[in-house]
């Protein structure tokens, strides 16, 4: 059985919308998968996931926000290359680096982790991105079934 979880965290709402779709998405997909918000993911229990999905917004001038930095390091301290990865976030594309967190953690999560994809969302999901999270979640399903 597939374990995994999608854990996020958000400002405005719209991430947390995001990685809520996601969530819906991958129980159709998989027996056992959770959501979570940063501040409710043990960071200790990170090893026992067979997939992550990271949900994020950008801070400032499109870092990584705060909240999430614990993840960030937890993955790059612990042994997860077993684990299947993606990450998906909302952002502003008035900003120099549009959802400039979501390249972060996808450069540092090709390194450390078996990386499936990335989406990009401008503010909240809305029209074609629902179609594009559908097929991030066909390109995760396929990769933790393989």
């Amino acid at each position: 059985m597939i374990k995994a979880a999608v854990v996020y965290s958000t400002r405005t709402g719209n991430t947390a919308e995001l990685a809520q779709y996601v969530y819906e998405r991958l129980k159709l997909q998989f027996d056992s998968v959770v959501l979570k918000q940063m501040g409710q993911f043990s960071l200790d229990q990170l090893t026992e996931y067979d997939a992550i999905v990271i949900g994020t917004y950008s801070w400032g001038d499109g870092e990584i926000p705060p909240e999430m930095l614990p993840l960030y390091e937890a993955f790059e301290k612990q042994r997860v290359k077993h684990l299947i990865t993606g990450v998906v976030g909302t952002g502003d594309s008035f900003y120099p680096r549009f959802c400039g967190a979501v390249d972060e953690f996808r450069d540092m999560l090709y390194v450390r982790t078996d990386l499936v994809a990335t989406l990009k969302v401008e503010l909240s999901p809305q029209g074609n991105d629902f179609e594009r999270c559908n097929q991030f979640v066909e390109l995760f399903r396929k990769r933790v079934t393989d």
